[in-house]
């Protein structure tokens, strides 16, 4: 392992652990050159990937959405075992499966393994403050448009990593996109979740917001514990009005949202049940 990361590609019929300092894509690939691609992100926990089954869904649906040859689970697998041996199991990881039109006919699939980041690691501890800002869409526009790509998790992450540096320039952690109309949607790279009413409440994905793995396992475990569970049109007023908000990720978990555009707000102790509900599933 080269300097805690690590590095496996698709060559040739089967997957090969490279160098992390090794070039595995050309110049010339479209995933490089135009951000046609696809990803998923995957955590390593005690040196092996619980998760990678839901992940492994959502990359095929992506993949269809753009068009992709097709991967097999199987070289995913293969792949992700590739990457994660040998890695310590007292350190999680977060592995990234990636799949890129590569160049000419030639698909680009490999996965890259290094630890997950301190400060991801302290706003799952500590919380985050978040800013609401528009996606620039109505909510009901990628659904009657494909070429939106509404639902997919495509490489083409530029806005969602400006409006992460926009919310750190006026002092927050993180971001809720909402819809011109004012409806909530997602964060850049998470999934909305509140709770009011003694219910969970979540955006539909019928918006073109990305179907979160880590809010399906919550909510599977929460109505198998009682507690119910809603698809909801929500705004940033129910956010502010709410008993607890998270922002839930395959890699963070559920970081609990402690100030909203400025003002802050508590949980009402949730946060350690819903830490526990997924640490069940």
């Amino acid at each position: 392992m080269d300097g805690a990361r690590a590095v496996a590609v698709w060559r040739d019929g089967g997957a090969v652990r490279v160098p992390a300092d090794q070039p595995v894509v050309t110049a010339f690939d479209a995933g490089l050159a135009r951000g046609d691609g696809v990803f998923e992100s995957v955590l390593v926990d005690g040196g092996a990937t619980p998760r990678l089954a839901d992940h492994l869904v959502r990359l095929q649906r992506s993949t269809a959405l753009l068009d992709l040859p097709a991967v097999p689970d199987e070289h995913w697998r293969a792949l992700v075992a590739a990457v994660i041996d040998g890695w310590p199991a007292g350190v999680e990881g977060v592995c990234r499966l990636f799949l890129t039109r590569g160049e000419g006919a030639s698909p680009t699939a490999l996965a890259l393994l290094a630890p997950v980041g301190a400060d991801v690691l302290a706003q799952r501890r500590d919380g985050i403050s978040v800013v609401a800002l528009t996606y620039g869409l109505a909510a009901d526009v990628r659904a009657g448009a494909p070429w939106l790509l509404g639902g997919a998790k495509t490489l083409s992450y530029a806005v969602n990593m400006a409006a992460q540096r926009h919310a750190h320039a006026v002092g927050a952690d993180d971001v809720v996109f909402t819809s011109v109309e004012g409806r909530l949607l997602e964060g850049p790279t998470s999934t909305v979740v509140w709770a009011a009413g003694g219910t969970l409440h979540t955006p539909p994905v019928d918006t073109g917001i990305l179907a979160g793995t880590t809010q399906a396992r919550l909510f599977a475990a929460a109505e198998a514990d009682g507690w119910p569970t809603a698809v909801s049109d929500g705004t940033v007023a129910d956010l502010h009005g709410a008993d607890a908000v998270w922002l839930l990720s395959g890699i963070r978990g559920a970081a609990r949202v402690t100030a909203l555009d400025g003002v802050a707000r508590g949980d009402a102790g949730l946060t350690a049940r819903v830490q526990e509900l997924l640490a069940r599933r």
